[in-house]
């Protein structure tokens, strides 16, 4: 297993809509398990493979507390199939974009089918925190970040914050 660097904003490969995960493989599994260790690693509770280049409807969770053992779960494929009328508002903060937490609504309750770790068909009713958190993985593979959920100019200063970090962090030229 190994740690794989993160995709942050303002990366475009952020906004790439993931590919559908062909066959759950040996390679396919050595990317969930680089996926897990990253994101203990970060430490975060949930990263699509997006998140770590790689454009393929794949996701892993895991909302266990720092004094509990580990309870990875592995979505491969995940698709919405119903979403509640409830609503629910979560602070949310994304791996790929460091630091930043915004209260986003979000259905209070999601249905999702997915195939797991061992390429067997599932299904999940989902509620409180793991439903946000599926949606906020899902639309990673989907191309959207969470800040997409919150008003546009408080994402716009978000966006401008992070492109200006990044031409900070970019090697510079010299001319001459």
């Amino acid at each position: 297993m190994s740690i794989k660097p993160l995709i942050i904003l303002p990366d475009p490969v952020l906004r790439q809509v993931s590919k559908p995960v062909e066959r759950v493989d040996a390679p396919l599994l050595r990317l969930v398990d680089d996926m897990l260790e990253t994101m203990y690693d970060a430490p975060g509770i949930g990263l699509a493979a997006i998140q770590v280049g790689e454009p393929l409807r794949l996701l892993v969770v895991d909302l266990a507390k720092e004094d509990e053992p580990k309870a990875p779960h592995v979505f491969i494929n995940p698709e919405i199939l119903e979403t509640a009328d409830a609503r629910s508002v979560y602070e949310e903060g994304c791996l790929s974009i460091p630091d930043y937490y915004a209260e986003v609504e979000r259905p209070a309750a999601v249905r999702v089918k997915y195939i797991d770790r061992e390429g067997r068909q599932q299904e999940i009713m989902a509620e409180g925190l793991m439903a946000t958190c599926l949606q906020h993985e899902i639309d990673h593979l989907n191309g959207v970040l969470f800040i997409d959920h919150i008003s546009k100019l408080k994402r716009d200063m978000v966006v401008k914050k992070f492109k200006k970090l990044a031409r900070e962090k970019a090697p510079s030229r010299l001319v001459g």
